[in-house]
C-alpha cells in the first residue's frame, strides 16, 4: 500500500468497477431528462419516427464517468491495465446477474410480498423480479457493447496520444471517448432490441442518435474534470517524476 502507482491502480480500479456495476443495475429506469431538469419534453423526428425525446437509462449517468475513469488509466497504466480491468468488470458484472437471478428464484416469506401494499406497491416479489430481473439480450447487448467501447477506447486513446504526445490531452480524452461511446450506444441497442425485440432497425437508430448526443455533450463538458484530476495525480500524489515515468512506460506498451 506504500508503493503509489499500485496504490493509484487500486483506487481508480475499483471506482471503475463500482460505477460499471451500479450503471447495469440501475440501467432498468428509464428517465425523461427534460423533466428531471423542470423543462418541456423535446419532440424530435429522426428517420420517420416522431417524438423523439431525451428519455435515458438511468445507466448514462454513469457510464461517461467510466469512460472517463479509463482514459485516465489508459494514461497512466496503458492498455494492459484498462484490458484487465475491462475483463474483471465483465466477470463481475455476469456474476452480479447470476446472484441476482438466484435471488429472483428464491421463494419468498409469506408476509414479504404485501409488505408495501400501503405505499402502492400490490406486490414486492413481482417488483423485485421486474426491476432485477433484466432480459437476458439487455445484459448480453450491455456487456457487449461495454467490452467492444473500452477496447475502441483504448486504441483510438493509445494512437491519438502517440500522433499527439503530452500535448492536447482533451483531444486524446474527448476523442476517444466520443468515439467509443458511439459505438457503445448502438451495439447495446442493436442487440438488446433489434435481434432480442424485433424493434425496426430505424426506431434502434433514432434511439440511438438521441441517446449519443447526450452522451456526447456530457464527454465534452466533462473534459475540464480531467484535467483537475490529472492534476492531482501529477501533483498531489505521485508527484512530476514518477508521473511522467508511469506515462511513459503507459505509451511504450
Amino acid at each position: 500500500m506504500k508503493d503509489k502507482p499500485t496504490l493509484l491502480f487500486l483506487l481508480l480500479g475499483g471506482f471503475f468497477v463500482t460505477n460499471a456495476l451500479i450503471a447495469e443495475f440501475i440501467g432498468v429506469k428509464i428517465f425523461s431528462l427534460e423533466k428531471t431538469l423542470g423543462f418541456s419534453p423535446f419532440s424530435v423526428s429522426l428517420f420517420g419516427q416522431e417524438n423523439l425525446g431525451l428519455n435515458l437509462s438511468a445507466g448514462v449517468l454513469l457510464w461517461p464517468v467510466v469512460f472517463v475513469v479509463t482514459d485516465v488509466i489508459n494514461e497512466y497504466f496503458g492498455k494492459r491495465g484498462v484490458k484487465l480491468l475491462s475483463y474483471m468488470t465483465v466477470v463481475l458484472i455476469m456474476y452480479a446477474f447470476l446472484m441476482v437471478f438466484l435471488a429472483i428464484v428464491l421463494v419468498p416469506a409469506d408476509f414479504w410480498p404485501g409488505t408495501q401494499v400501503e405505499n402502492g406497491v400490490t406486490d414486492m416479489n413481482i417488483a423485485f423480479r421486474w426491476i432485477f430481473g433484466q432480459g437476458l439480450w439487455i445484459i448480453i447487448g450491455s456487456l457487449v457493447a461495454f467490452l467492444v467501447g473500452q477496447l475502441v477506447d483504448v486504441f483510438v486513446f493509445q494512437q491519438l496520444k502517440k500522433w499527439t504526445g503530452e500535448k492536447n490531452l482533451w483531444l486524446r480524452v474527448t476523442g476517444s471517448t466520443i468515439v467509443s461511446q458511439f459505438i457503445d450506444s448502438f451495439i447495446v441497442l442493436f442487440i438488446a432490441f433489434y435481434i432480442g425485440a424485433d424493434w425496426p432497425l430505424v426506431l434502434v437508430l433514432a434511439i440511438g442518435l438521441v441517446n449519443y448526443s447526450y452522451k456526447f455533450t456530457i464527454a465534452v463538458l466533462l473534459t475540464p474534470l480531467l484535467y483537475l484530476i490529472h492534476y492531482v495525480i501529477d501533483h498531489l500524489f505521485l508527484g512530476e517524476e514518477l508521473a511522467q515515468e508511469l506515462k511513459l512506460t503507459a505509451l511504450e506498451g
